[in-house]
């Protein structure tokens, strides 16, 4: 994060929430926070905001690096370099990690909350035909697990250190002066411990997990796709992500992505299908067989006598997807029709449908009034590309323009001097 120094204080806000001076040692603030968050304690009847302010005063204090900046930089630093807040941890946790819960006995009402581990997200990629049909997929992951031999404390004796480096917060502050009014602040997981806040010693590490607390174990899942289901769905395995020390387990999550279908297009709980018929076909009647999802062949024709019209759509009740949940209904199958027409006709064709097609509309003028009018030409052309290139012509017209412009200004201006 990038911002502007701020003035060097000697901010005591602080050391006066926590009734200590600017050059205290860690066991003065140590005692200090004691005595003043047993009185301070919600659960005492004391001020929640009062306790909150302790906690934090005594989180960034306790840590050389963020006391540091504190003492040269003053508070807005720490909020700078912090995202927003000086203290970040949850201040019952800091309480706890001194008296272990309550000190008032039958345990704190509020109790400790445990940290969630995140949510592991995979994409299960599907075809049409297997949420139209349901199936099942068998796939192997690897997680993480709590050690067993150590029951996840990393080491033969249960025992761990806190962290030097960090102060047992995980986390570490570094801030550079990037020249006479500029700095960058970040905060970064302490490499020392790897953000868990607390050290092994070598020999005490446990042979099993070499002292990580987790192991690695596969693990094979079936997810079940049930019929309808649509595409970004989310199929959950709660509990499954990596386990964690003192975590609540996250989830394992797969969100179903559709495969395009060569045929069949899905909308919500309707299937769209494209078939194209020839003139005669549209004129005459028609009939063909598609091969459904489910590899049923559904015969498709037309009533006796109905004309089809380009671009027409017609639909078949309870022939599209089954409904999620309730899959013994289903949508509707949506067919549009494109006719085909024929190139060019010959003279005897035209003579033959003339004869049987209704008779062309008559002219309202005479032929002398015909006889006056000018003739034109009509030319095949693909409307797209015809706008598309009138639209390049425009911008590069408009840029000659300016062009010009911006020249001609510049000349004039040569010319006064």
């Amino acid at each position: 994060m990038f911002g502007r120094a701020p003035k060097k204080s000697n901010n005591t806000r602080y050391y006066e929430i926590l009734g200590v001076s600017n050059n205290a040692s860690q066991d003065d603030l140590k005692k200090a926070y004691k005595k003043a968050a047993i009185k301070n304690h919600p659960d005492k009847g004391g001020d929640p905001e009062k306790f909150k302010e302790l906690a934090q005063a005594y989180e960034v204090l306790s840590d050389p690096e963020k006391r540091e900046i504190y003492d040269q930089y003053g508070e807005d630093a720490l909020k700078e370099g912090m995202g927003g807040g000086a203290g970040a941890h949850d201040p019952f946790d800091i309480f706890s990690s001194f008296f272990g819960g309550s000190p008032f006995g039958g345990g704190s009402s509020r109790g400790r909350r445990q940290r969630r581990g995140e949510d592991v997200v995979h994409p299960l990629k599907v075809s049409l035909e297997d949420l139209y049909l349901g199936t099942s997929k068998k796939l192997s992951l690897s997680r993480n697990v709590i050690c067993s031999k150590c029951n996840g404390k990393g080491s033969k004796s249960g025992a761990s250190m806190t962290c030097p480096g960090c102060q047992g917060s995980g986390m570490k502050v570094s801030i550079r002066q990037l020249g006479p009014s500029m700095i960058q602040q970040m905060q970064h997981p302490c490499n020392e411990c790897k953000g868990t806040g607390e050290t092994i010693n070598d020999k005490d590490r446990c042979p099993q997990c070499k002292g990580e607390k987790v192991v690695q174990e596969k693990k094979v899942l079936e997810v079940i796709v049930e019929k309808g289901m649509q595409n970004g769905q989310k199929i959950t395995f709660p509990g499954e992500a990596d386990e964690a020390p003192e975590t609540v387990t996250g989830d394992i999550v797969f969100v179903l992505q559709q495969k395009d279908h060569p045929k069949f297009k899905r909308k919500g709980e309707d299937l769209f299908l494209e078939h194209t018929l020839s003139l005669t076909e549209a004129l005459c009647g028609f009939q063909f067989v598609i091969t459904h999802l489910d590899g049923r062949q559904l015969l498709i024709k037309s009533n006796p006598g109905e004309v089809v019209k380009p671009d027409s759509c017609k639909a078949i009740n309870d022939e599209g997807m089954p409904l999620y949940q309730r899959p013994f209904m289903k949508g509707k199958l949506y067919i549009q029709f494109t006719v085909e027409f024929p190139d060019s006709l010959g003279p005897d064709q035209v003579k033959a449908l003339e004869a049987i097609l209704p008779p062309k509309p008559t002219s309202q003028l005479s032929d002398m009034e015909l006889d006056e009018c000018e003739e034109t030409t009509l030319y095949d052309v693909n409307i797209e590309e015809e706008m598309r290139r009138k639209q390049q012509q425009a911008a590069q017209e408009a840029y000659e323009e300016d062009e010009d412009m911006h020249g001609g200004a510049q000349r004039v201006q040569c010319a006064q001097q």
